[in-house]
């Protein structure tokens, strides 16, 4: 194709990527676009091109989809946050099943009948309850910019409110406007901490307190159909599972490299009554083989809730050579949660019984996913 920058061209949207870039072809020459439909025939200005694909800037919608809504947010195209608030919410919860079963097919290899619908988020609109806004100097202006980073470039958009926050974040929003830092490039995290849960600042909990409570429901489902007598909760962060399932279990052990999380994980088991289990401080690769010997792996279920990267290549193998019952394994990001199923399931050691989406982050291209992993074939 014989496209530059700047081009102007008729497109027709024929699928959308995951992270929530529109598909059209021209001459089987890819373009993605961002903030379309399926279905749709939209004008779009070229911006990048690639030997195989291009990126364009969508400048009109000539043929919108009946799903298609206004956005909450006067931020949304420019605030690089959110992908989808021009999608009608039931069918953000299809788009999202879809990818995701694409995508665990795609590098996972599990077939796509696996993935559960979505399970949809009660709020989705003012759920999230933590952000981190920048300060940028704006020089054309003179003035500092105060928001999120954009979509289509790494400058900070001046935000005055954002519609996925809880209340309570706006508030903080124009408190820091009012009040705000004496530089550009300073990022600040604005939370509400969860009730009854002590969690020190820089330590991990989920974001969405209106669909946390389902979240647990599903892991305590699979703990159970699982059968499991001992949990291992690895990267367990400030005890959040291992607290909340302790009493579906006869013992329980947190594993987390952060110590001050771990000092809070077992202020927040004493407070609840929680004595059959224990925190530990330490890398999961230094704690697992030991937890692993300690209990039958028959009888054990392993929670992993890594980071967004994943677990490690050493962590993999120690969990396929001891092959514990069941690993319930719990991410933010499903490309990598399929790499490492792929790996798990090699040769039969492990079999994905069923993998449960979960709307946690509504708007966004972003969607957690619980896989309820069994030792062998099922």
């Amino acid at each position: 194709m014989n496209l530059a920058p700047g081009t102007s061209v008729s497109l027709t949207i024929a699928d959308l990527a995951f992270g929530g870039e529109g598909v059209a072809r021209l001459d089987d020459f890819v373009v993605f676009v961002p903030f379309v439909l399926v279905g749709e025939v939209v004008e779009a200005e070229i911006t990048d091109v690639k030997k195989s694909f291009a990126r364009a800037r969508l400048v009109c919608v000539t043929q919108p989809s009946s799903e298609r809504v206004t956005p909450a947010c006067a931020h949304f195209g420019a605030c690089g946050g959110c992908q989808y608030q021009h999608v009608a919410y039931p069918a953000q919860l299809r788009i999202k099943r879809k990818q995701v079963a694409d995508l665990f097919q795609r590098i996972g290899g599990l077939p796509p009948e696996l993935v559960a619908p979505v399970v949809p988020c009660p709020q989705p609109y003012g759920y999230r309850n933590r952000i981190m806004i920048r300060s940028q100097w704006n020089k054309p202006e003179q003035r500092l910019n105060i928001g999120f980073v954009r979509a289509d470039c790494g400058l900070v958009e001046d935000v005055f409110e954002c519609q996925i926050a809880e209340p309570a974040l706006n508030e903080q929003i124009r408190h820091v406007r009012a009040n705000p830092p004496p530089k550009g490039g300073i990022k600040i995290v604005l939370r509400i901490p969860p009730e009854n849960w002590e969690v020190p600042p820089d330590s991990f909990f989920q974001n969405n307190f209106f669909l946390l409570p389902k979240l647990v429901e599903v892991v305590r489902a699979a703990l159970r159909d699982g059968g499991a007598r001992h949990l291992i909760d690895l990267y367990c962060g400030v005890g959040f599972f291992g607290i909340e399932l302790a009493d579906a279990v006869e013992s329980f052990v947190g594993v987390e490299f952060d110590q001050r999380a771990i000092a809070a994980a077992r202020r927040n088991a004493a407070a609840r009554g929680r004595t059959n289990g224990e925190f530990i401080a330490a890398t999961v690769e230094a704690a697992l083989p030991a937890l692993l010997q300690r209990f039958s792996p028959s009888s054990s279920a392993v929670v992993l809730d890594p980071p967004r990267k994943g677990c490690l290549p050493q962590t993999l193998a120690l969990l396929r050579e001891q092959q514990p019952g069941q690993i319930i394994y719990i991410s933010c990001h499903p490309a990598t949660m399929a790499r490492d199923l792929n790996i798990l399931c090699r040769d039969g050691v492990f079999s994905v019984a069923r993998v449960t989406p979960l709307d946690m982050f509504p708007q966004t291209q972003h969607v957690e996913c619980v896989a309820d992993v069994r030792a062998g074939a099922l």
